[in-house]
C-alpha cells in the first residue's frame, strides 16, 4: 500500500510503499477512502508532541470501510462504513475510564500520533475508537466531522444554550463554518464574526442570521445591541479575539 510518512521530526513527507498491516486481535483494518488534513497533524511533522515514535503516518480524520477485523472484535464487520478521529482508543481500566470518561483515559491512544493514521491506503485502529458513518454521507464530507466537526458540535451541545438563544461563532474557517451550521440547525439565532468581509455570503448560506465584520466594527457593541450572546464559540486563533469575548456575553452567558 502507499503511505505518506514523516520519517523523523522536522522532515518532509515521504510517499512510500508498505505492506498492508494486519489488525491486532482488538483492532480493525480500515480501507481509507478519505482523510482530512488538520492543523494538529503538524505536531507529527514538527516533532512538538511528546511520545511520538518515528517514522509515523499522520491523519486523524479518517473515513473508510472495514476491511478486516481482529480475532476478538465482534462489534464491526467487513464492509461497514466507519470513521476514526483524534481519540484513538482507551484502556477501559484507569479511573477516568471506569467513570465512563474515555476521552480522559490515562492511557489514551491518538490516531496518527501514537499509531499510524489515515495518510495511507489502509490503517489499523482500535475497535472502540471507530464510529459508524451513514450510507448517505460521502467519505470526503464525513472525514472533517471526525475532528473539526466533533470539536465544535461538542462545544455547543455541552453549553446551556437553548433554541432561540443568541450564539456567536468567531471565525468562519475550518471549524467555524461547521459551527455556524450546527448553531443554525439547533435553532439558535446565529451570529458569524470574521475579519474577512468576503466570508459573509458563505456564512449566510450556512445559516448565519447576522454577520459582523470585526475589522470594521466592534463585535461587542453589535452583540450588545442584539441582547448579548448566550454562547461565544471562538475558533479563530487570535489572542485578542479570545481575550475580548467575555465582553460579548449576555447574562449567564
Amino acid at each position: 500500500m502507499r503511505a505518506a510518512v514523516v520519517p523523523e521530526p522536522g522532515a518532509e513527507f515521504e510517499l512510500v510503499e508498505r505492506d498492508v498491516p494486519e489488525p491486532d486481535p482488538d483492532e480493525v483494518r480500515v480501507a481509507v477512502e478519505a482523510c482530512g488534513i488538520c492543523r494538529s497533524d503538524e505536531f507529527v511533522v514538527e516533532g512538538g508532541y511528546p511520545g511520538v515514535d518515528y517514522p509515523r503516518v499522520p491523519g486523524h480524520e479518517v473515513a473508510g470501510r472495514v476491511d478486516a477485523v481482529g480475532a476478538d472484535v465482534d462489534a464491526w464487520e467487513p464492509g461497514e462504513r466507519v470513521g476514526a478521529g483524534w481519540h484513538g482508543g482507551h484502556c477501559f481500566t484507569c479511573e477516568p475510564c471506569r467513570r465512563g470518561q474515555f476521552l480522559q483515559c490515562e492511557n489514551a491512544e491518538i490516531t496518527g500520533l501514537t499509531f499510524d493514521g489515515g495518510y495511507a491506503e489502509y490503517a489499523t485502529v482500535p475497535a472502540e475508537a471507530l464510529a459508524a458513518i451513514p450510507d448517505g454521507l460521502d467519505a470526503v464530507d464525513a472525514a472533517p466531522l471526525l475532528c473539526a466537526g466533533i470539536t465544535t458540535y461538542n462545544a455547543l451541545r455541552n453549553s446551556d444554550a437553548r433554541a432561540g438563544d443568541l450564539v456567536a461563532v468567531v471565525g468562519v474557517g475550518g471549524l467555524g463554518h461547521l459551527a455556524v451550521q450546527y448553531a443554525h440547525a439547533a435553532g439558535y439565532e446565529t451570529v458569524a464574526i470574521s475579519r474577512t468581509p468576503e466570508k459573509e455570503p458563505l456564512a449566510r448560506d450556512l445559516g448565519a442570521d447576522h454577520f459582523v465584520n470585526a475589522a470594521e466594527s466592534d463585535p461587542a457593541a453589535r452583540l450588545s445591541e442584539l441582547g448579548g450572546a448566550s454562547v461565544v464559540l471562538t475558533t479563530a486563533p487570535a489572542s485578542d479575539a479570545i481575550e475580548s469575548v467575555v465582553g460579548w456575553l449576555g447574562i449567564d452567558g
